[in-house]
């Protein structure tokens, strides 16, 4: 399953890719508004839409390319790595675990 995430701090990049992983997810990460935004969003299974730490003006880019690929679109106020979590227990089921040595099951 492909995810963009929008919004989120600068410093979470790496975590909310890891908890994408963690789900067999792949992520892309926009914290910022970039320069033709719209045409990187692509085609994802999933469009994570942190409210708190977005502008308008993203938020709008984001949801029109949305509506225009057909893309579901979940909104989330707070950008934790535990609300990332609960959104992908949600949609994708469990993620992976590990056992004691640190190897995936």
């Amino acid at each position: 399953m492909s995810i963009v995430i929008v919004g989120g701090h600068d410093r979470m990049v790496c975590q909310y890719k890891k908890i994408c992983k963690s789900y067999r997810c792949r992520a892309k990460v926009f914290t910022h508004m970039a320069a033709g935004m719209d045409k990187q969003i692509g085609k994802p299974d999933l469009l994570v839409l942190f409210t708190n730490t977005v502008s308008h003006k993203m938020i709008k880019c984001a949801v029109d390319e949305a509506r225009r690929s057909d893309i579901e679109v979940v909104r989330c106020h707070t950008s934790s790595g535990s609300a990332l979590t609960g959104i992908l227990e949600e949609r994708c089921g469990r993620g992976l675990t590990k056992n004691a040595a640190g190897v995936n099951l």
